[in-house]
């Protein structure tokens, strides 16, 4: 690009904004910074140097913690707007970081003081102790409950890989799958994998919490958790096939929706409702409409893209899928209305649930 054109590409201005390139796109996708310029060859966006304050407002906004929806209001809204929305999540965080703080502080004085060793295995990876223990909470909600595991036991597990300096944490009840990838700080041995009881798992992600760093050690037989200064936390290895989560992920239709909206707020509008219901979703208009059996109907506002959609859930399938989440806000992506639907935090993709609709009840609009 010429010098005398006044743009950049998406690198150079990701650079100079602090905004990684992925979040450009992203927010392209949003519709809340849109490049002055597409190249129709190549696809690559160009931005100018006038929309510098706009992307470092965005990026302070969303270090905040602010949904999108109110990102939008201070960004193109008025002054009287933008200061109701601030003032209204500054309340809501100071709640949030009140309430987090009792808890975590009754919580740290019931823990035990350990201490740490390290060990060796045929494949091994150090990541944090926080990091492990926080993609264990948020995997665990797609083990199958008891009725399921009794018919297919490794489906009561967590698989666990080892591999490419990665760690990856897959569960799955056949209507929900859930994938969190971590990256390892050091790696080694090859590629391997163990299933772990959810129930075993649970107990060493609480002992990992308490470690800033874990190596995490699979073999033919289980494994290990080892810590800094040496103390170990071994796991059986459990029989049984699981599921070959990739295949799924590698069918997955081409993406004609995506809706991205309050985490919390859709998590109420499906959650308070009666149980074995299921609820119907409409998306468009940069809305989405949670409606039940009886006909109540909840709006959320929303940022949607693709045709209107209706789509049906089980709340009982994806309200778990939406606590696992982290962040204010929460995207979906829908191929179709009888494809497994993407639910990820908008700003972490290491963490990704697939989520099934209830499609005998699901129809998609034209239009």
């Amino acid at each position: 690009m010429d010098e005398n054109d006044e743009l950049l590409g998406i690198g150079a201005f990701a650079r100079r904004v602090g905004l990684a390139p992925s979040a450009l796109r992203f927010y392209d996708d949003c519709g809340l910074l849109r490049p002055i310029r597409v190249d129709p060859a190549s696809g690559y966006r160009f931005y100018g140097a006038e929309q510098e304050d706009r992307a470092v407002l965005l990026r302070r906004l969303r270090e905040a913690g602010l949904p999108l929806v109110d990102a939008r209001v201070v960004l193109d809204g008025d002054e009287t707007e933008a200061r109701a929305v601030l003032r209204g999540h500054l309340e809501r965080t100071r709640r949030a970081a009140d309430a987090a703080h009792a808890v975590v502080k009754g919580l740290l004085r019931g823990l035990p003081d350990v201490a740490p060793e390290r060990g060796r295995g045929r494949g091994w990876a150090d990541i944090g102790g926080a990091e492990l223990a926080s993609a264990v909470r948020q995997v665990a909600p797609a083990v199958a409950e008891a009725e399921e595991r009794a018919r297919f036991p490794a489906l009561g597990c967590v698989l666990l890989e080892l591999g490419e300096g990665e760690v990856r944490l897959v569960a799955t009840d056949r209507y929900r799958l859930a994938i969190r990838t971590l990256r390892a700080e050091s790696a080694g041995g090859g590629e391997c994998r163990a299933l772990v009881d959810s129930g075993e798992l649970a107990g060493l992600s609480a002992w990992a919490l308490r470690q800033q760093n874990v190596r995490v050690e699979v073999t033919s037989a289980g494994g290990c958790l080892v810590g800094a200064g040496g103390e170990r936390r071994e796991f059986a290895g459990r029989e049984g096939e699981f599921p070959d989560y990739r295949l799924l992920l590698d069918g997955l239709g081409d993406v004609r929706h995506r809706v991205i909206t309050d985490r919390s707020v859709l998590r109420e509008a499906f959650a308070e409702r009666e149980k074995g219901a299921v609820m119907r979703m409409r998306a468009g208009e940069q809305k989405v409409v949670v409606s039940g059996v009886g006909g109540d109907r909840v709006a959320v506002e929303a940022v949607c893209t693709g045709p209107p959609l209706r789509i049906a859930f089980d709340p009982a399938v994806l309200v778990p899928a939406l606590d696992a989440g982290v962040g204010p806000d929460v995207l979906l992506e829908i191929a179709s209305g009888t494809e497994p639907v993407v639910v990820r935090s908008a700003d972490q993709g290491s963490f990704t649930t697939l989520v099934m609709p209830v499609q005998e009840l699901v129809s998609r609009e034209t239009g």
